[in-house]
């Protein structure tokens, strides 16, 4: 799978905006975050500026920048003459932000099932069809996956919610299903429980469906990290 710049767990504007607007900085810091999210640059591991630098086609000074926002998240350690050490995430820390991301998910998911117009439940069902078709056809299913998942989270009609969704979905790794291919039948048939759930307005049953579809990630991400 490519490495999209728009994540399954990222919340915003449902239409995808077809010109890449990030800065050098937003990209490289993507790309970084992504890979020490899911445990391909692992703890104590140094981070080349300039083998980074040529891979983005950018000066080191993007870079460095990717880097000190990232420190921010504490997933890098920063320092002057030493450069730039990777800190990582434990597998207790993934389940945690999970968690969090799941008990989001599934009040949005409520929220939503009350409120969402018959349009906007159109474009859901219309967007688990695709992803449906695109797996189906071992297409990246990356977009439209956070595509769905952006239209419910959006439905539940608060900005509130929306930005602290967008918040915990900085310490999720976006190309999950890269890492866990295995799991995409599953999360497909979350998608249709889902989905009906919307339709019949039952937002207890959505809660519980958005809740456990993030709990499962959270333990096979975890324990993926710790066998690395």
């Amino acid at each position: 799978m490519s490495e999209a710049v728009q994540g399954p767990w990222v919340v915003g504007e449902v239409d995808a905006d077809p010109v890449d607007r990030r800065t050098g900085r937003e990209r490289v810091g993507e790309v970084l975050r992504e890979r020490i999210l899911a445990g391909e640059l692992a703890p104590g591991e140094r981070i080349d500026l300039d083998k980074y630098a040529a891979e983005f086609g950018t000066s080191r000074t993007p870079v460095r920048e990717a880097c000190l926002a990232l420190a921010q998240d504490g997933l890098v350690k920063v320092v002057q003459r030493s450069g730039v050490t990777v800190i990582g995430v434990s597998p207790e820390s993934t389940i945690e932000n999970f968690q969090l991301m799941a008990a989001l998910s599934g009040v949005a998911a409520q929220w939503a099932a009350g409120k969402i117009s018959e349009r906007d439940l159109l474009r859901v069902k219309e967007l688990q069809r695709e992803i449906r078709v695109a797996s189906q056809s071992g297409e990246d299913i990356t977009t439209l996956n956070w595509l769905f998942h952006a239209a419910i989270n959006r439905a539940c009609g608060s900005p509130r919610l929306i930005g602290m969704l967008s918040d915990a979905g900085r310490m999720i790794p976006r190309r999950f299903f890269a890492l866990f291919p295995e799991r995409v039948p599953c999360s497909l048939d979350d998608h249709e429980d889902l989905v009906r759930a919307l339709s019949a307005r039952d937002g207890v049953a959505a809660r519980r469906i958005a809740e456990g579809h993030f709990d499962i990630a959270a333990k096979l991400l975890a324990d993926h990290l710790g066998r690395r």
